[in-house]
C-alpha cells in the first residue's frame, strides 16, 4: 500500500505539471521584447490566455524593461516582423471601446478602457498650444473645447493608424478618438475649430493628414480658435 500510494503521488505531480507549465505571467520575461513574441505566438492580441496585456492595447508586459517590442502581428518564422522603434502600428487597424475619465489638455486625454487600464491618449495628427510648462496663446481654448466635447465620462471608439506607432515616447496611446453618440472624429474638430493645428510626426503622413489639412484650412480661413485670436 505505501508503495501504491507514492505512485500515485508522482503521478499526480506529472499530470499537473503541464497546466503549471502553460501558465505564464510577466515575471517569467527577462524583458518587455521576449514577453510580447511569447503573447503574438500564443493568440495575442486576440486572445490573452495568460493575462499578459493588462490594458488590452495589443502590448505585453510594457512594465518588463526593454528591449522593447510593440508590434501587434507576427512576420515570417513566428517572429514580429519589424521592430516597434521602426516601424507602424502593425499594418492593421487597432479598435477599442473607451470612457473618457480626465482631459489633460486639448490634445491628450485618459481613458478607462472597457478592457481594463486606465491609459493617456495622445490624438493622432493634431497638436495644440500649451498649458504646463508656460502657457500658449490658445492653450487654455484648445482645452477648454476637448472638454466641451469630451466630458467626463463620455463613451468613445478608438482607432489606431497602421502608418503610425501605436505609443509616443512617453508611453501614450496614438489614437483617433471618435465620441460614441456622434461617431465624429474628435481629433479632426479640434483642427476645424481652430483650437489646434495638423502635426505630421517625423515627416511620416498619417492616414488622415489630407482631411485633416482641409479642417485647417476651413478653421484659417474663417479666423476661428488660435488663427484668430493668436
Amino acid at each position: 500500500m505505501p508503495i501504491l500510494a507514492l505512485f500515485a503521488g508522482i503521478l499526480s505531480v506529472l499530470t499537473m505539471a503541464p497546466a503549471q507549465a502553460y501558465d505564464r505571467d510577466c515575471g517569467d520575461f527577462a524583458t518587455q521584447r521576449a514577453a510580447q513574441i511569447f503573447f503574438l505566438n500564443n493568440g495575442g492580441p486576440s486572445s490573452d490566455p495568460h493575462g499578459l496585456d493588462a490594458e488590452g492595447d495589443g502590448i505585453a508586459c510594457e512594465s518588463n524593461p526593454c528591449p522593447c517590442l510593440y508590434k501587434r502581428s507576427t512576420g515570417g518564422g513566428g517572429q514580429p516582423s519589424t521592430d516597434p522603434k521602426s516601424g507602424s502600428g502593425g499594418g492593421s487597424t487597432l479598435t477599442q471601446s473607451a470612457i473618457v475619465i480626465k482631459v489633460t489638455d486639448g490634445d491628450t486625454i485618459k481613458v478607462r478602457l472597457a478592457t481594463g487600464g486606465t491609459p493617456d491618449v495622445r490624438l493622432i495628427g493634431i497638436d495644440t498650444p500649451e498649458v504646463y510648462g508656460g502657457t500658449e496663446c490658445g492653450g487654455p481654448e484648445a482645452s477648454a473645447s476637448l472638454k466641451r466635447i469630451l466630458p467626463i465620462g463620455t463613451k468613445v471608439v478608438m482607432y489606431s493608424d497602421p502608418t503610425q506607432d501605436l505609443k509616443d515616447r512617453y508611453g501614450r496611446l496614438l489614437r483617433y478618438v471618435h465620441k460614441k453618440s456622434t461617431g465624429k472624429d474628435v481629433n479632426r474638430q479640434q483642427v476645424y475649430f481652430g483650437h489646434a493645428t495638423v502635426y505630421v510626426y517625423n515627416n511620416n503622413p498619417f492616414k488622415r493628414t489630407s482631411g485633416y489639412k482641409k479642417a485647417a484650412t476651413m478653421a484659417k480661413g474663417a479666423h476661428r480658435g488660435i488663427w484668430g485670436t493668436c
